[in-house]
This record gives structure tokens, sequence and C-alpha cells, in this order.
């Protein structure tokens, strides 16, 4: 008996599952960064220290008037405090002013 000829049409099965989490719109992107209060978060991992302190350096070539919250200020984003920290963050944000967020490493 011979097969049924599909012309090409097969079934398939998306292999994912349906979103849950609704899209939200990204804020506004600043026009500058002049002038702005930028946080560094920074998990521990990889060499955060040294590559924040070479953003800041470019950053305020670039952007003479902005201004940075440390690392140190926050705390290490990956740690045993991690939940605690980054549940914090939003009210520390408020807090500091801050407009912008460089958040890193990883590895």
């Amino acid at each position: 008996m011979a097969e049924k000829m599909q012309d090409g049409y097969y079934e398939v099965y998306w292999p994912r599952a349906p979103r849950k989490v609704e899209k939200k719109k990204l804020a506004p992107r600043l026009h500058t960064l002049n002038g702005k209060t930028v946080a560094q978060l920074w998990d521990f991992l990889f060499r955060g220290d040294e590559v924040f302190q070479t953003l800041e350096a470019a950053l305020k070539q670039k952007f003479p008037d902005i201004r940075f919250v440390s690392w140190k200020e926050f705390g290490n984003t990956h740690g045993k405090n991690e939940r605690e920290i980054l549940a914090a963050l939003p009210e520390r944000f408020k807090t500091l002013g801050i407009d912008a967020v460089i958040s890193g490493m990883g590895c």
C-alpha cells in the first residue's frame, strides 16, 4: 500500500510553551548622560572593579557632567544576599537619584 503524499505539508508542534509573562514597554532612552547619575552594579565576578574604572573614565570624557554611584555602594548582586539587594534597588535608586544603570559583569 502506498504512503499518502503530504505534498509538502506536515504537522508540526511548537517546542516552546506559551508565554506566561506579558511584554512591557521599555523605559524611554536617555538623550544624553550629561548631568545624569549612573549606578554601577556588579556581581563580583570577572574584573568589574577594573572594567568600571575604565568605563567611568571613558564616559567622563564624552559626558563631562556625568556622576557615578559606585558598585561599592550596592554590594554583590550575585552573593548570598542578592535577593535582598536586588529587591531594595528601586527604592535605593529613587533615594540616590539614579537615572541609569550599568550592570555587569558575569563570565
